[in-house]
């Protein structure tokens, strides 16, 4: 599995697209999503960024084999 840059520009591009989605349509929402992040301990943080992250790679393997 090569990856090269247009990869990874591809998937900032579309990083950029969801989050300026999520912004326009739900700002309020994004709010107290964000809100509640402040809210939580750091050890959860970096736990739930973890799983998030593990959550990720596990779909590029599938994808992307």
């Amino acid at each position: 599995m090569a990856l090269d840059l247009a990869d990874f520009v591809t998937a900032l591009g579309l990083v950029l697209v969801f989050e300026g989605v999520a912004l326009a349509l739900l700002p309020s929402a994004l709010r107290r999503a964000l809100e509640t992040l402040d809210a939580m301990p750091r050890e959860a943080m970096r736990w739930g960024g973890l799983l998030v992250a593990l959550a990720g790679v596990f779909v590029l393997y599938l994808v992307r084999g």
